[in-house]
């Protein structure tokens, strides 16, 4: 399948990392320049360099321009390569860098003479020796046996509880399931991908956007090593009664920034500029099941004290990633019971959501890497299941596989469907958010971190400061508005205490009858009260079978004047009626101290035929009681309430 490519040739090249194929013993420099003065692209006009996707982004989270975002000096680039037999590799924004291969040690000395360079320091690009064993050693998948489907409501087949654990299928029933958001899979490899049955309707649907490999140089991913295509269906997967994803109808860019057979710093380079790509194309969510510790050249190592969220290449393009409005996901590392022992970069970046694995019942896997960080912040900051993750073989079955690699893709796509409900919240409202919804939050653990996340929860948590609520007195009546975002089969609940009351009682409802999500508002009008009244507002935002799920999400409180504390009426009972006559709305009135239950009204028409029935319970104190009569004829009726046999009320009306 031909993918359509969003990000433009000119985008495309400014971020190009080519893979130099020489003899042995080249020489890959990475070029650092001080300013990127005289270049041709200004912040005045950023179309040129960034796709109106990430403008948008930009303008929603009023992130400003700045010089990172400039490409890199055109004439820097030519000086460099006019120096001598230097090929150029590519270049970096992010890094103001030029990434070179030369062995001229004059074109080297005349480099390092240039007034706008900074440094040069070497780049351990992979000598070209036979494969070594696969280093994905956690996450191998294994097919299940036949048939094996699990039965859910939503049809999530095998995939139902890793993402019912998280009470995902909440985020799923609200019709959140990715829709508009653009997501970014970072990997070895999509093998299979594109004739993959999980991903039929991704592309009938042209869900798939861009991708490059950046190890190869070209825009085929779908040959290069399966690992990116058994993470990216744990996301993408949608096919129901077998395995649907985490976020099944978002976007998607695969980018190939890792070589599966090698381990070498300059895959944290291409991951850099992976991101760069992404950011310019406007990318939402960036989900990386890739992690780096040791490497086949020990003197490249890192250490632990290098995991201090500033050090490693990673981690620093990671966080920029972040710093222009993406969030970042990234696996937490599978080294929980190695010797090194704790979280792999970038999983390190304080702007990054790292993502640790536990199994199907929420146990910590034993291989999960530990935290804290070297500078002692926690990580990692949730978990999500990654022993046993259901997911697509290359062949299109269902299998399950064991890794951080495997947990981090399940975040990422519910956390995708969070945002799809809230794009106000920035991405590090996202990652906060997410955090205090998990199960740990008050007692963050080493392993755990922050804990399994509770979407929810953290549904609620972005929806409470939504709401609007306020009240007014208008002729003796309280007018009271509010606003929020639902969805249909949502409700609300209005609660008042009156004078006297020690609790509140319910007022009215209001069902939620529209679809999509989205922020609706709504009055009711108050009458027949008096003092300091107190309300509350309840959206009640779940009545599954599994849970009832009922938020206050405000409460204000008004008091009117004395002139409007009513006086009974003159027939000497406790109860008014009005209008009278009456067009389209009658009104009674009860001001008796007494609560009374199972009261019924019946309307009379002169003939003594019932022409309306309404029960109904009172609280003690004012309360109204509201009778729609506009379809009535004009003429004489008698209002009466009964209590069981007993006349609570007798009243006359004209309908006019």
């Amino acid at each position: 399948m031909k993918v359509r490519v969003l990000v433009s040739t000119l985008l495309l090249s400014l971020t190009l990392l080519l893979l130099a194929t020489g003899a042995a013993g080249q020489s890959r420099k990475v070029v650092y320049l001080k300013n990127k003065n005289g270049t041709p692209y200004t912040l005045g006009n950023p179309s040129t360099f960034l796709s109106q996707r990430a403008l948008d982004r930009r303008n929603r989270y009023s992130i400003a321009l700045d010089s990172t975002d400039l490409p890199v000096n055109p004439t820097y680039i030519e000086t460099i390569r006019g120096t001598g037999s230097v090929t150029l590799l590519g270049h970096s924004k992010w890094l103001n860098a030029v990434f070179i291969q030369t062995t001229d040690a004059a074109a080297l000395a005349t480099i390092n003479a240039l007034p706008f360079v900074q440094r040069v320091e070497d780049i351990a690009f992979r000598t070209f020796t036979a494969p070594k064993p696969d280093k994905f050693r956690y996450e191998q998948s294994i097919q299940l046996p036949a048939g094996r489907i699990f039965s859910d409501t939503i049809h999530y087949g095998a995939s139902a509880n890793q993402i019912q654990l998280h009470k995902g299928d909440f985020l799923h029933r609200l019709g959140a399931r990715g829709k508009g958001l653009l997501m970014a899979f970072f990997d070895a490899g999509f093998t299979g991908y594109q004739t993959n049955r999980f991903f039929d309707s991704a592309r009938a649907r042209n869900q798939f956007v861009a991708s490059w490999d950046f190890y190869q140089k070209n825009s085929n991913v779908n040959e290069d090593h399966p690992h990116g295509l058994n993470c990216f269906s744990i996301a993408a997967a949608n096919l129901p009664g077998t395995l649907v994803g985490s976020s099944p109808e978002a976007n998607y860019m695969l980018l190939r920034t890792e070589d599966a057979a090698s381990e070498y710093v300059i895959e944290e380079y291409y991951w850099g500029l992976g991101a760069e790509y992404a950011d310019s194309a406007g990318v939402d969510v960036i989900s990386s099941s890739l992690g780096y510790t040791t490497f086949d050249n020990p003197a490249q190592d890192h250490n632990y004290a290098q995991l201090n969220g500033g050090t490693t290449v990673i981690t620093r393009m990671a966080d920029l990633a972040a710093k222009k409005g993406i969030l970042v996901v990234s696996s937490a590392g599978n080294e929980g019971t190695s010797s090194w022992r704790y979280i792999s970069a970038p999983a390190d970046g304080d702007s990054v959501l790292a993502v640790g694995a536990v199994n199907s019942t929420g146990l910590i896997a034993g291989f999960s890497g530990w935290g804290p960080t070297s500078d002692r912040r926690i990580k990692p900051d949730v978990v999500s299941v990654g022993v046993g993750t259901l997911l697509s073989s290359t062949n299109g079955t269902v299998a399950s596989g064991n890794g951080t690699s495997f947990s981090a893709p399940n975040i990422a796509g519910l956390a995708t469907c969070l945002w799809q409900l809230f794009p106000e919240a920035t991405n590090y409202r996202i990652i906060q958010t997410l955090r205090q919804s998990s199960n740990r939050y008050n007692t963050p653990h080493d392993q755990y971190g922050y804990g399994l996340p509770d979407l929810k929860t953290a549904f609620v948590l972005l929806l409470k400061p939504q709401a609007q609520f306020s009240a007014s007195v208008q002729n003796c009546s309280v007018q009271l508005a509010w606003s929020s975002k639902d969805y249909k089969g949502m409700r609300y609940e209005l609660e008042r205490k009156a004078p006297g009351q020690t609790s509140y009682e319910r007022l009215a409802t209001f069902p939620v009858t529209e679809a999509p999500f989205a922020r609706r508002s709504y009055t009711y009008t108050d009458e027949g009260a008096n003092g300091t009244l107190h309300y509350r507002l309840v959206q009640v935002i779940d009545t599954t079978a599994s849970g009832y799920t009922a938020i206050p999400l405000d409460s204000v409180m008004v008091t009117l004047p004395v002139e409007c504390t009513p006086t009974p009426p003159a027939d000497g009972t406790s109860v008014q009626l009005y209008p009278n006559p009456v067009r389209s709305e009658l009104k009674l009135k009860f001001m008796d101290a007494a609560p009374a239950d199972n009261l019924q009204l019946i309307l009379y028409n002169s003939s003594g035929q019932q022409v309306r029935t309404h029960r109904f319970s009172k609280p003690g104190g004012l309360f109204v009681v509201r009778l729609a009569v506009a379809d009535l004829k004009k003429g004489y009726y008698v209002v009466k309430v009964y209590s069981g046999e007993k006349e609570y009320v007798v009243k006359e009306m004209v309908k006019e």
